[in-house]
């Protein structure tokens, strides 16, 4: 198994923001050739936009929870009506 070196790891772990930018442009292209649409959240709001560049809200994305580092959230349980 070969080891990398610090350096060469800093190298590799600095690009993650840029493949991360093109991956998510690749996604959006293919969902917009194959379905037409894209749904996102932009600013708080769900929008989708559709290939020919119109874009309309969908609806509202809640706030996020803020949680204190060390903090266990556990989402409550869903009852089913059965």
């Amino acid at each position: 198994m070969n080891r990398l070196d610090e350096a060469t790891l800093q190298s590799l772990e600095s690009r993650i923001p840029e493949l991360a930018k093109g991956a998510v442009q690749q996604a959006q292209a293919r969902a917009l050739t194959r379905h037409g649409k894209v749904i996102e959240a932009v600013n708080g709001q769900l929008r989708e936009t559709t290939a020919a560049g119109t874009s309309r809200l969908i609806g509202s994305v809640p706030a996020p929870t803020p949680v204190s580092i060390g903090l266990k959230r556990v989402r409550p349980a869903v009852r089913s009506g059965r």
